[in-house]
């Protein structure tokens, strides 16, 4: 017998889920991740935001992705020495929960909400973001994601509700949140306006008619014998036609082909009219044509004191005839145009998309769909010039896929654009990886950023905080306790959401008169894009907490949230702080399918996560995502994939785990003072050494620069060159309990394990339990409980890495 302590014995066959099982439960009854928490309290802060998922459907692999990085990053700052607070949240409103509901009660729109009652679809809106928490909570443990779901935030709670209000009451005392009549996106089956990013989360490549329409002239020096060619790809808009818009600089001209006379812009002759037609010699100006009066196509709707030419500096003459068709109701320039020439704004399209009943050939018709009948009714009455299919991206609603139409509607809207300055300079502040992004799709956002168009018609949501009486004064509230101060009446305990709110009335500060709360409630995106002060509730309770934690150093998402809630974080933050919310942004690609296709069910493709990580363990999964290629990039993901990773990486380090242990206990030894010096240790072990402390330098470096996939192909590197180089080469003399050798293998395993802690946290937990703290007494409980390796540059060798 001897009192040398020795390593745990370490099986040559590893079956990593199970080891994975077994660390689980080694941290869940050691409450290690409380105990690093506790560890690094009063150390300086390194502030990270968990972007809320929302959980009224199961999580897919997808899910894992993001979270890998969202405790990569953590975990590594903790071992260098930060305190890394990790609140979990969730997102509780939002269409998305609304049409999960809907579809569950077979519902077919808002008037079946209506029927149903408003108090009782939110109960079910309110249990379905519980439903799959459980199912979140399993995902997040089994991966090893370390992050607090005890003191979740809920952006459905009354304390995160008052936050957001506070918010919207400094933007509307500041001027910058107001009402208008735009023309904006909006979802005929939702029965709400979307905002301008969650419009470029929807659009969808379709099939449309691409016509070209006869406008004949009846005023001005072409009257009676000559048209103009207008061309559109919504045939449907012609129906309220008040104008047609010509460059006042561009020259038109009339060309014929010896049976009629058409005018277009001069440059786009040829490829609007094809072979056969030529010019007259008869040019003028855009300027020159200014209210000369035509026929419009259709007289289906009343349209009085409309149908001439108007002049606009967007027409341009890339494609189409250089005439643009005017439909004030339907688009945002139209409307422009229409209000500088007094036109009229006239909408025949009702709320959910269909034309009205009176509207004579398409009443009744959904929009898209009256495309045909009226494309025929055109041809048949002789003013088609040409019909053609035209491919072209167009928006749809994010979440249902109903076609969207640009509709004239009065929304509350976000002036986003008088901070546009401030948040140009916030991201000259920011760190993007990839680099590319600040100034590609992110600069180009905020560069062609438009105010925010911030209500929604719905139910699910929170609450627009402005109440209005009849003398239409306005009255922003900030908290409950400021609304139970203006009600007059106590309103502890009141659920915030609606039909509740909706029935506390206030007295109007300005005119004494009863203000009523306006029917709408928010874009969701704003609940998220508030969670870095809501989830505290701030400035109503936990100041300190929220002042210490702002701004985040580091948050984490797919690269579609740079129109998503890595805007929504900057613009709020922005608004309210003068200061963006974070200042490390790293974008990740998505995760494809392993046959390169999009994951869906539709396609059979979908792989879960619980089941990927059962199969192949969730640390080779955590290590794909990280360094199994670019993370900005989109990658293929499946079991062969990942299975790959556990042969090259994870079971090579795994096997020279074994050996040491393996013969380390035949020779009875265990690191000492005794062991040789480096320096008098052998040219091989003084190279492996060299070569781990570069590589510490090395790692810590590429970590510290958020680049995952370099650290990993350095680590992969060296594991592979430690099994395959020194192991092979220095077998002999761990067999023959060589101390030098050990020692060297045992610091070369030790430092490693370290390194490889917060990619593979489940396999390096094992490695730490069988062969650190059985020989090292005073070794932390845990190897996230460690330190960070630093470098020795005084065993870096230069010249021994070049031999």
């Amino acid at each position: 017998m001897t009192d040398t302590p020795l390593y745990n014995e370490v099986p040559a066959q590893v079956d990593l889920p199970a080891l994975e099982h077994e660390v689980l439960a080694l941290w869940r009854d050691s409450k290690i991740f409380a105990k690093s928490m506790a560890q690094t309290e009063g150390r300086p802060e390194w502030v990270f935001y968990e972007g809320p998922p929302t959980a009224n459907g199961m999580p897919g692999a997808h899910h894992i992705e993001a979270r890998v990085f969202k405790d990569v990053f953590p975990r590594y700052k903790t071992m260098k020495g930060f305190h890394v607070g990790r609140k979990a949240g969730w997102d509780c409103h939002g269409l998305p929960v609304e049409l999960a509901v809907e579809k569950e009660l077979g519902f077919r729109g808002k008037p079946d909400i209506e029927a149903y009652g408003v108090a009782e679809f939110n109960a079910k809106c309110r249990a379905s973001v519980q439903r799959h928490v459980d199912a979140f909570t399993k995902l997040t443990e089994r991966m090893g994601y370390w992050v607090d779901l005890s003191d979740a935030y809920w952006t459905m709670d009354p304390a995160y509700i008052e936050s957001v209000w506070w918010s919207l009451k400094k933007i509307f005392d500041d001027g910058r949140l107001s009402q208008d009549h735009r023309v904006a996106p909006w979802c005929p089956r939702c029965g709400t306006g979307l905002s301008d990013h969650e419009l470029a989360q929807g659009y969808e490549t379709v099939v449309d008619p691409s016509v070209y329409v006869r406008f004949p002239l009846t005023s001005g020096p072409l009257a009676g014998n000559t048209a103009l060619l207008v061309w559109t790809t919504t045939p449907w808009t012609l129906v309220s036609n008040t104008a047609v818009a010509a460059h006042p600089d561009v020259a038109y001209v009339v060309a014929t082909d010896g049976t009629e006379r058409l005018v277009v812009a001069e440059p786009l002759v040829a490829s609007a009219l094809g072979e056969g037609w030529t010019t007259t010699g008869e040019r003028f100006t855009g300027r020159e044509m200014l209210r000369w009066a035509y026929r419009r196509p259709f007289e289906l709707v009343d349209i009085p004191d409309a149908h001439f030419v108007v002049n606009a500096d967007y027409v341009t003459v890339e494609d189409g005839t250089g005439l643009v068709h005017q439909s004030p109701a339907f688009g945002a320039e139209d409307m422009q145009v229409a209000r500088e020439y007094g036109l009229p704004v006239v909408n025949p399209v009702r709320p959910d998309g269909t034309f009205a009943p009176e509207v004579g050939l398409v009443g009744g018709v959904f929009f898209k769909t009256a495309d045909e009948a009226l494309t025929a009714d055109l041809d048949a009455r002789g003013l088609l010039f040409r019909h053609l299919a035209y491919e072209h991206s167009y928006p749809h609603c994010w979440r249902c896929h109903t076609p969207l139409l640009y509709y004239a509607q009065p929304s509350w809207y976000i002036r986003t654009t008088q901070v546009k300055d401030e948040l140009l300079r916030e991201n000259e502040r920011t760190t993007w990886y990839p680099e590319t992004v600040k100034h590609g799709r992110y600069g180009d956002w905020l560069n062609n950023n438009i105010d925010w168009a911030l209500s929604r018609t719905r139910y699910w949501g929170t609450p627009l905080p402005i109440w209005r009486c009849g003398e239409e004064h306005l009255t922003c509230v900030g908290s409950l306790a400021e609304l139970a101060e203006l009600a007059g009446r106590d309103l502890t305990g009141l659920d915030p959401h609606r039909p509740y709110i909706d029935e506390v009335t206030l007295t109007c500060p300005q005119c004494g008169g009863e203000a009523h709360r306006v029917p709408e409630v928010i874009d969701a995106w704003y609940d998220s894009g508030s969670m870095p002060f809501a989830q505290w509730g701030y400035p109503h309770r936990n100041v300190e907490q929220f002042e210490s934690t702002y701004p985040a150093q580091f948050i984490c998402e797919a690269i579609d949230q740079t129109r998503g809630w890595f805007y929504t974080l900057m613009a709020i933050g922005t608004l309210v702080f003068d200061r963006s919310s974070y200042e490390t942004v790293v974008c990740l690609g998505h995760i494809l399918a392993e046959d390169g296709r999009k994951m869906s069910k539709h396609l059979g493709n979908i792989l879960d996560p619980i089941e990927l990580m059962e199969a192949n363990g969730a640390d080779a999964v955590r290590w794909f995502m990280a360094a199994g290629g670019s993370p900005w990039a989109a990658r293929r993901v499946g079991h062969g994939t990942i299975q790959e990773v556990v042969r090259k990486t994870l079971l090579t380090y795994w096997n020279t785990v074994s050996f040491q242990a393996l013969y380390a206990r035949l020779a009875n030894w265990s690191p000492s003072a005794a062991d040789p010096k480096p320096a008098d240790r052998t040219l091989l072990d003084r190279w492996l050494l060299s070569e781990l402390n570069t590589l510490v330098r090395e790692v810590d470096a590429a970590l510290d620069g958020f680049d995952t996939q370099r650290a990993g192909r350095l680590l992969a590197a060296f594991v592979d060159d430690l099994s395959n180089w020194y192991v092979r080469r220095s077998r002999r003399r761990c067999w023959q309990g060589d101390p030098a050798a050990l020692a060297t293998l045992h610091t070369a395993i030790e430092t490693v394990t370290r390194l490889l802690a917060p990619i593979v946290p489940f396999v390096t937990e094992r490695v730490w339990q069988d062969l650190v703290r059985p020989v090292t007494p005073d070794a932390p409980e845990s190897v996230h409980l460690a330190a960070f390796p630093e470098p020795d540059e005084a065993l870096v060798d230069p010249r021994l890495s070049g031999r």
